[in-house]
């Protein structure tokens, strides 16, 4: 049975996110996840063998809940902790905490931040305030850095060294526990890898694709 991949965005954005890298693999069973943050979840599970090529907080989400028979994921500008705690590194709470506070007043002001900085201008839909919050909650109180040890297939950690969201000590240190982690990095690359070097993804996507058969 053909090896399905599996879409996970990450938190402020939906499955269209995906869009780019998916033109790349023509010749791949693509699925794409949608969280519900700008209008209805989309909760796709796939029916058979998969990879996993989650972003940013979809990372951490598929950790905390693999689905069956997953073969491996690629974690692009991913983390398994978001929040720094206990001398952790990571983005500091009070950071979240604000825009937690700001989501009921503005929602629109937060996810158009958010994604600014993260590096894009492009338009999004009407926010879902309660799931948006939920998962900003998430990132602030999670923690799945004991999750890794039992990832036991392959996962590959790919960076951006210019990322604007992740520190670099951050990124350093993601996923470290996991027993067959690969780390890469692009070092023009930011926090929105699939949107800026789509090539590049897609390429990791297929080799990971092929050891996974």
């Amino acid at each position: 049975m053909p090896v399905i991949v599996l879409f996970v965005h990450g938190w402020g954005f939906d499955a269209s996110f995906w869009h780019p890298v998916i033109a790349h693999l023509p010749e791949l069973d693509c699925r794409t996840e949608d969280r519900g943050y700008f209008g209805a979840p989309d909760k796709t599970a796939p029916d058979g063998p998969h990879i996993v090529v989650a972003h940013s907080f979809g990372a951490m989400r598929m950790l905390a809940a693999p689905p069956d028979d997953c073969r491996g994921m690629l974690a692009i500008n991913g983390f398994d902790r978001f929040a720094t705690r206990e001398g952790a590194p990571g983005v500091r709470i009070r950071v979240l905490d604000r825009m937690i506070a700001r989501l009921a007043s503005d929602p629109a002001a937060v996810v158009r931040d958010f994604r600014t900085r993260c590096g894009t201008d492009a338009p999004f839909g009407q926010p879902d305030v309660p799931r948006l919050k939920a998962d900003l909650e998430t990132l602030r109180d999670a923690d799945c850095t004991g999750a890794n040890a039992n990832w036991a297939v392959p996962l590959i950690s790919l960076h951006g060294a210019n990322d604007p969201l992740l520190p670099a000590a951050m990124r350093e240190t993601a996923f470290s526990a996991c027993p067959d982690l690969t780390r890469d990095t692009i070092q023009d690359g930011g926090h929105l890898l699939p949107m800026t070097h789509r090539a590049y993804c897609a390429a990791a996507i297929a080799n990971l694709v092929e050891r996974a058969a």
